[in-house]
């Protein structure tokens, strides 16, 4: 006689865990080249004081952004590398440097106590929103 312990897995069991595993590898990967891959032309750099639009810069073109304030508030925004990052801030706590340095459409770094914030717009190579990421 042929008998089964009752725990054991059974070969369709396997194969739907293998499947499983196979779809999640490969929406990772997916997720994960669109990432690597060049955002493209498309991305676009905004920088905003009290609500308006001070400069609009691509984000494949390295430069450096001066936000002048009322009662001397100072932002530096750098775009390097694909990347934007505050560089300096004359706001008390300076969370919006800390904040570090951003690359996908949706992505935004804010300054509260100087008014400013920095946003990433356009599509990237997928046309995925931030929702969608």
């Amino acid at each position: 006689m042929n008998e089964r312990k009752a725990n054991a897995p059974r070969r369709s069991d396997l194969l739907l865990i293998g499947g499983l595993i196979a779809v999640g590898l490969v929406l990772t990967a997916f997720v994960l080249l669109s990432r690597m891959g060049g955002q493209g032309d498309s991305l676009t750099v905004v920088i905003r004081q009290d609500g308006e639009v001070v400069a609009t810069l691509p984000l494949e073109e390295d430069a450096v952004y001066t936000v002048q304030g009322e009662d001397g508030a100072v932002n530096r925004v750098v775009i390097e590398d694909g990347a934007v990052y505050m560089e300096a801030a004359s706001c008390p706590d300076r969370l919006c440097v800390k904040q570090g340095k951003i690359r996908y459409a949706g992505d935004s770094l804010i300054c509260l106590p100087n008014r400013v914030v920095v946003e990433i717009t356009g599509q990237d190579d997928l046309g995925l929103d931030a929702v969608a990421k």
